[in-house]
């Protein structure tokens, strides 16, 4: 099984006829993914590579029944892309965005919630469920379908791990990439619940990096509910206080947010904290 995304959903791409929402919906189509419509104002009517596009959401909503939504629209125009899908009705979006305003961010989150949409990022890699379908900008070939679950907030550093599981023989159920900017549409915990619930899900990866709670809320969630096997590794243990490293939310700031506080509080909740990123995929192989 996969969570949030397989082979029967019926992908729109936002933003289709741009250089980067062209490039990747030619990957998705390449990988499997059922990439039913995109939007592009002001092009609707046009076809690319058979694709027909249109000018607004809903009309795709309507006449080809998509569900799911990858958005590569420029900042300034990401937050209203997000909004738009909400309202159309898809249930699961997906924003590859980078740099969008956190005020924005705040005006989306607060709405999405109240609808009870999934939204994955901003500023992430997207969603894979090996074999099946891929929303997202992540390279397809790494990926093997399986049964171990992963959640990250570092695109590049989710392929590096996914890399590693491929290698050790150790296939995915769904990889997620959750987003690296202060909001976000969804957390650690609402995929592991995810997970938690999902038959073929045997054991989940965690890649956390510095700044904020969330790994730490994590780690209270999985002492307390989470029943199945977890393995972490925390980016940025050598990052200096003060300064952003990568990602927005990237930052250690007043005390808080620091990798040693990360890494206690998940080992402390029974999770196998992975210091070395590159024997990751052996440890997870040789614990299950």
């Amino acid at each position: 099984m996969s969570i949030l995304v397989n082979e029967e959903s019926r992908v729109l791409v936002q933003g289709i006829t741009g250089n980067e929402g062209t490039f990747h919906t030619q990957q998705m189509v390449s990988y499997g993914t059922v990439v039913a419509a995109g939007v592009t104002p002001g092009k609707g009517g046009m076809k690319l590579d058979g694709i027909p596009v249109f000018n607004r959401v809903k009309d795709a909503v309507d006449n080809e029944g998509v569900n799911v939504s990858i958005i590569f629209v420029p900042p300034p125009f990401a937050a209203d892309s997000i909004l738009e899908a909400a309202s159309a009705g898809i249930g699961v979006i997906v924003c590859i965005t980078e740099g969008i305003p956190t005020l924005d961010m705040v005006r989306v989150a607060s709405f999405i919630r109240s609808r009870g949409i999934v939204l994955i990022g901003p500023n992430c890699p997207g969603i894979i469920s090996p074999g099946k379908t891929k929303v997202g900008i992540m390279p397809g070939p790494i990926h093997k379908p399986g049964t171990i679950g992963v959640i990250s907030r570092s695109g590049t550093l989710t392929y590096e791990m996914v890399d590693q599981l491929t290698r050790a023989g150790l296939g995915q159920s769904t990889c997620i990439g959750i987003g690296g900017d202060p909001i976000i549409g969804t957390s650690f915990i609402d995929h592991l619940r995810r997970f938690h619930r999902d038959d073929t899900t045997e054991a989940v990866v965690l890649i956390g990096e510095i700044g904020g709670s969330a790994e730490e809320e994590a780690a209270e969630y999985i002492e307390s509910e989470f029943n199945k096997p977890v393995f972490a590794f925390i980016a940025g243990q050598t990052a200096p206080p003060g300064k952003r490293m990568g990602h927005a939310g990237a930052i250690i700031s007043g005390g808080q947010g620091k990798a040693e506080d990360k890494i206690a509080a998940l080992e402390r909740a029974g999770i196998r904290v992975i210091k070395n990123l590159g024997s990751l995929g052996e440890t997870v192989k040789e614990s299950i």
